[in-house]
């Protein structure tokens, strides 16, 4: 899997990403760790955002050890000065790898595996081999900030519904040589997988909130998804022009509000008797 991400964009969405990420889960992720030092793999680590993010809320020390296909990336993310909850420098080994073709012996004395903005990118297959990977290493997995198919602007506008719908099919495009991507219905596939496998799954939403304070992130990611939305649907050029020009003149007056609705995911090996529903944040026995 080759996905080539700007470093000017991760660090665009850093502060965004680090506001979404779901606190519920990191108690029940801790009540699973081992005690003692901590090995973390990061599946597409990208710049080292989910390091930042998650080390300091986990009890030290740890080894992470960052994948991705892009090398400029993982050196940015190697320089980085990620710290526990001790305040002890975090250690780091970077692998340049595609994630899709990780192996069960690639994560043996794992205590943790995670992911960022990750799942949603995969197609089926690549999901149930990375599930196939992770299993037998018997550790738990946190996945975050995955596309679930929901945008809420405000003020709302007549061609809201049919950009999203749009966007939504390309999120669903086919990849040649490897299928059809899963997009929103990533984290629920994965949490499927996961438990026909006899694994709990836990689900909390992680939105995006955009508004006049992050105007530049608001802005990119607004331009972004009408350009994914026309690639799809071609024939949406003409109003997606004249949404766009609305929408800036609301962002520029600072009236512009947009919750990108996102979900992260925690697997834990076997049965507990609860399973949180995929977007529902219900739980059922």
């Amino acid at each position: 899997m080759t996905v080539r991400v700007a470093p000017e964009w991760l660090a665009l969405r850093e502060p965004a990403d680090a506001a979404a990420r779901s606190t519920e889960l990191l108690e029940p992720l801790r009540a699973w760790l081992p005690s003692g030092p901590l090995v973390i793999h990061d599946l597409g680590a990208g710049s080292g955002a989910n390091t930042r993010w998650l080390a300091p809320r986990l009890p030290g020390p740890q080894r992470w050890v960052l994948y991705d296909n892009d090398a400029d990336l993982l050196a940015l993310a190697a320089a980085g000065d990620a710290r526990t909850a001790d305040g002890s420098q975090v250690a780091v080994e970077t692998c340049l790898s595609d994630l899709t073709r990780l192996r069960p012996d690639d994560l043996a004395g794992t205590s943790l595996v995670t992911a960022s903005a990750l799942l949603d990118l995969l197609t089926a297959d690549e999901v149930e081999s990375l599930v196939d990977a992770i299993v037998p290493a018997g550790c738990p997995a946190l996945f975050t900030l995955s596309v679930v198919g929901r945008v809420e602007p405000h003020p709302a506008d007549s061609w809201d519904a049919e950009i999203t719908a749009a966007f939504n099919d390309h999120q669903r495009r086919v990849v040649p040589g490897r299928g059809r991507l899963l997009g929103p219905d990533a984290v629920s596939a994965t949490a499927r997988a996961f438990r026909r496998r006899g694994w709990t799954t836990m689900v909390r939403p992680s939105p995006w909130r955009l508004d006049s304070g992050r105007p530049s992130l608001l802005t990119r990611w607004l331009t972004e998804w009408c350009e994914a939305a026309v690639v799809r649907r071609p024939g949406l050029a003409t109003p997606v022009e004249a949404y766009l020009a609305r929408r800036g003149r609301a962002c520029e007056a600072g009236e512009l509000r947009v919750a990108v609705h996102h979900a992260d995911l925690l697997v834990l090996p076997g049965e507990h008797g609860v399973v949180v529903g995929e977007g529902s944040g219900q739980a059922r026995q």
